[in-house]
């Protein structure tokens, strides 16, 4: 690492020599990680067209050329932060369905988006939003597809088991895929009710559908929070 000695010339009393400020100067992979969280927080508050590389490098306390020789511009960086945000939501959801009960994989899939969302906020405004580039990674629909995937394998097998036609399997998959993602975003501003009771109410609506809905559902999993 190299170092960097600026002066500090703020005033000093008598004949006192101005204090020396030593600053650690990053490494290439530092700044890229810097640039990459400034960049996430921008894009969450104020969009892809509200942020410019000028805000980044200014937050950065670089100049610009430095942001283009990292990512080639604020096209690049928006399209790595989507991608990274995109492949820790899927982890996140894929490695949480772990449940030989399929009531409590709909609970365990519910968590791990409200997971996502309480703890990657920002992440989550991000993928929620149109993407404005064409070339971008993906989007928030491509992403609920690439989850949707995951569950139509455990619901293909859950229905050969039980009789049903397990090609009848995507089409429920893509609508409880869809159903807890659209209810995270409302959930997102709104925080309420609390995140298990949310899940409960999720996962009650696809167990028992409309007819069978019951009063006060409950969880049935070990998560309760």
């Amino acid at each position: 690492m190299m170092e960097a000695v600026a002066t500090d010339s703020s005033s000093t009393p008598g004949n006192e020599k101005p204090r020396r400020v030593r600053r650690t100067r990053m490494t290439g992979a530092e700044r890229r990680q810097q640039l990459l969280e400034i960049g996430r927080t921008l894009f969450a508050t104020k969009g892809f067209e509200g942020t410019s590389v000028e805000e980044i490098a200014a937050r950065a306390g670089v100049s610009k050329p430095v942001v283009y020789e990292h990512f080639g511009g604020k096209e690049g960086l928006y399209a790595v932060v989507v991608d990274r945000e995109m492949r820790r939501l899927l982890d996140m959801v894929t490695s949480s369905l772990t449940a030989g009960h399929p009531r409590e994989l709909c609970e365990q899939a519910a968590f791990a988006l409200l997971d996502y969302i309480e703890e990657y906020t920002d992440g989550f405004r991000i993928l929620v939003r149109d993407s404005p580039i064409p070339q971008s990674t993906g989007t928030f629909a491509s992403l609920i597809s690439d989850i949707a995937t995951q569950v139509e394998d455990i619901l293909g097998r859950e229905f050969k088991s039980r009789g049903f036609d397990p090609k009848l399997a995507p089409v429920y998959a893509q609508a409880l895929v869809g159903m807890v993602a659209l209810t995270g975003q409302w959930w997102l501003d709104v925080r309420k009710p609390k995140k298990a009771e949310v899940a409960a109410h999720l996962v009650n609506l696809a167990w028992h559908g409309l007819d069978g809905l019951e009063q006060k559902p409950r969880l049935i999993g070990h998560r309760k929070s």
